[in-house]
């Protein structure tokens, strides 16, 4: 049976009945239910809900907003994504913080693990532990996706665009990101990745602390002598360092619980550099925070050699927003409805690429 969570009536946010943009919580709560809006969409589809059967609409209208285009994968039909156009009411009881709001948002979803979807969601999250995301036809339509919004945003100056996705839709906005930031003119977009995968051993999940350290530790050490002796040889790439720091001024927002094995690792990846330069070697963390073993080492004997592929998973710079709450299971942990929850228990730090 289809679930109660695609239900916005049921599940969604209701109480947000007034959004002001400036505050950080009711721009999360949104950007996860437009989001959300994009995993019904498919439902929708695979269900045949249509007209005022479909779940869908709810979780964009209610925060008035458009449905301005659906992207479909041309691979299998799947809904990945959404593009919404906000649309203000005319009464206004703040009209400076509706002034804040995004003219369009860009919206990818995640994995469905139902028969209309699976197959081929499941083929780009092994395309995501490879970095092979960027060259396939679904973030190709994603990419031109965002390039027509802008355009159509510049055109009518409505120049706001925000990126928002989860789990592996927040990989496809992280690389969209990534690509505009380091493009000519530096196109610097807001984006609320959620759940974000980092695709590496979860240390987060050790539990002593001291181990958890000596291990993030070592591995820094590793990492980047194996990073240097490939430099050295011509197997690294020289301009690695400018091109991570050339991302410094994108500063997405990271959303992500440390019950959750598939994002929790980015709380030690921000807190473990910090703590590299405060020990001192916070070259050897600079070094390590770029790169990933297993990317460095695959890379051998390929063209461009070991460093010719840099990890999406890897941030310069981020506002990293942790969810402290309980979370019994990793559908809990993992899951969207998580994040527009109104009593979260968050731990918010800006972090900065120096």
């Amino acid at each position: 049976m289809p679930s109660l969570n695609d239900l916005f009536d049921a599940s969604g946010p209701t109480y947000l009945t007034y959004v002001n943009w400036n505050c950080p919580h009711h721009r999360r709560s949104v950007m996860a239910s437009l989001v959300q809006g994009v995993y019904v969409l498919e439902r929708d589809r695979q269900w045949n809900r249509q007209g005022p059967d479909a779940r869908a609409p709810a979780w964009w209208r209610f925060f008035h907003f458009d449905l301005h285009q659906v992207l479909v994968d041309a691979a299998d039909g799947s809904i990945f994504g959404a593009v919404y156009a906000f649309h203000p009411p005319l009464h206004l009881p703040d009209p400076a913080a509706a002034a804040a709001a995004p003219h369009f948002v860009v919206a990818f979803r995640g994995t469905i693990t139902k028969k209309g979807s699976a197959k081929r969601d499941l083929e780009l999250d092994l395309q995501l532990v490879r970095n092979g995301l960027e060259g396939k036809s679904r973030f190709r339509a994603a990419m031109q996706a965002v390039h027509d919004t802008l355009a159509a945003a510049a055109a009518g100056q409505h120049r706001r665009v925000w990126l928002a996705g989860h789990s592996l839709g927040s990989a496809i906005a992280t690389l969209a990101g990534k690509t505009l930031a380091r493009s000519a003119g530096g196109v610097l977009l807001p984006a609320f990745l959620f759940n974000a995968p980092f695709v590496s051993a979860p240390v987060e999940r050790i539990g002593d602390r001291r181990v958890r350290q000596g291990v993030r530790i070592a591995s820094s050490f590793v990492t980047a002598g194996v990073a240097a002796v490939l430099q050295q040889r011509g197997g690294g790439s020289a301009g690695g360092e400018a091109a991570f720091a050339a991302l410094a001024a994108w500063v997405p927002d990271l959303f992500v619980n440390p019950a959750d094995p598939i994002s929790a690792e980015y709380v030690g990846y921000f807190d473990h550099r910090r703590k590299m330069e405060a020990m001192g070697a916070g070259a050897v963390g600079r070094l390590a925070t770029r790169n990933s073993v297993k990317d460095l080492l695959l890379g051998i004997g390929k063209k461009g050699g070991g460093g010719g592929c840099e990890p999406l998973h890897l941030f310069p710079s981020a506002v990293l927003t942790v969810n402290r709450g309980p979370s019994p299971d990793f559908k809990t942990a993992h899951g969207i409805h998580q994040w527009w929850r109104p009593d979260l228990p968050l731990e918010c730090t800006a972090h900065y690429y120096t």
